[in-house]
């Protein structure tokens, strides 16, 4: 995306006024200053545009776009701030001769853009050069894409209440079976490709230790959404997607490892030991009876 320093600048100056776009101006070492107070799409619209190779984005009232220029303005955010997932797939004879064979994908098999903290800069390198404008609007573009993905998952009923508990629950749950290596109940709360990289840390850890004991103390320390983002599988239908939110993880753990002969050789289950995961749970917003499942961890 080409980026012209001076008007952009302007264009923040401008914007900077905007009660909802102010939130997002602050610093981006927090994103979950903007995941709870995600601005109202329905008081604003947004619409990109192309000019000569250059991208760029305007907010408009809502009250002055028709409904077809709400559809467009939709979808031109939807295919610029959503990751499309392609797959063509050649039916065999047979399925070609019965009609119709269709595909569904269950998991992209993908974290896309996984989360990395941004690097502070000075207040005067952000406002007065060309390189911290720069670093402005993509910080801004970074937290409208979260925004966004929010408040497309408001409309299937996102809590993050809710939400944050089914997460604990499954964070407990996924690390308790890890401990215990019970691989088929391993299946259920992550993705495919999740539970083949599992399995074999699994295998990994029984070639070094016999058993493991491990407890997590309630209630967790902290919890936020770090990112969010949409993956969409259909041009054609922007209802066709799904969604990943990276959640920060800090919690008290114990943690004891065993020899065949049942030696500690590792850790100290009297001892409460504070932990930081940062995990990426994804969920289908078009297939029926989908779940929240553990797609990816981020080690920073």
């Amino acid at each position: 995306m080409a980026y012209r320093a001076p008007h952009a600048f302007r264009a923040l100056l401008r914007t900077s006024h905007d009660r909802g776009l102010s939130q997002l101006l602050g610093s981006s070492r927090c994103y979950s200053r903007v995941i709870p107070n995600v601005p109202e799409f329905n008081c604003r619209g947004i619409s990109s545009f192309s000019h000569k190779g250059q991208s760029t984005f305007v907010l408009t009232r809502a009250s002055a776009l028709t409904l077809q220029e709400k559809k467009n303005a939709e979808f031109l955010i939807f295919s610029n701030w959503a990751r499309f997932m392609t797959t063509q797939v050649k039916a065999p004879p047979q399925a070609r001769q019965m009609g119709a064979f269709q595909v569904t994908m269950l998991s992209p098999g993908i974290v896309y853009e996984p989360y990395a903290p941004r690097v502070p800069i000075p207040f005067w390198k952000r406002w007065f050069t060309r390189s911290g404008w720069t670093r402005t609007k993509d910080d801004i573009i970074l937290e409208l894409k979260s925004a966004y993905a929010i408040a497309k998952l408001r409309k299937f009923g996102y809590s993050k209440k809710e939400f944050y508990e089914e997460a604990i629950k499954l964070y407990k749950e996924i690390n308790f079976l890890l401990a215990q290596g019970d691989k088929k109940s391993l299946r259920k709360p992550v993705t495919e490709k999740m539970y083949s990289t599992l399995k074999n840390d699994i295998k990994m850890r029984e070639s070094m230790w016999s058993k493991v004991y491990w407890e997590m103390i309630e209630p967790v320390v902290k919890i936020r959404t770090l990112r969010a983002r949409l993956i969409g599988v259909d041009r054609k239908d922007v209802n066709k997607v799904f969604i990943q939110l990276t959640l920060e993880f800090i919690t008290k753990q114990k943690f004891e490892a065993y020899d065949l002969n049942g030696n500690v050789v590792a850790g100290d289950k009297n001892k409460e030991v504070l932990v930081r995961d940062i995990w990426v749970f994804e969920k289908s917003l078009f297939h029926k009876g989908s779940y929240w499942r553990l797609c990816g961890k981020i080690v920073l």
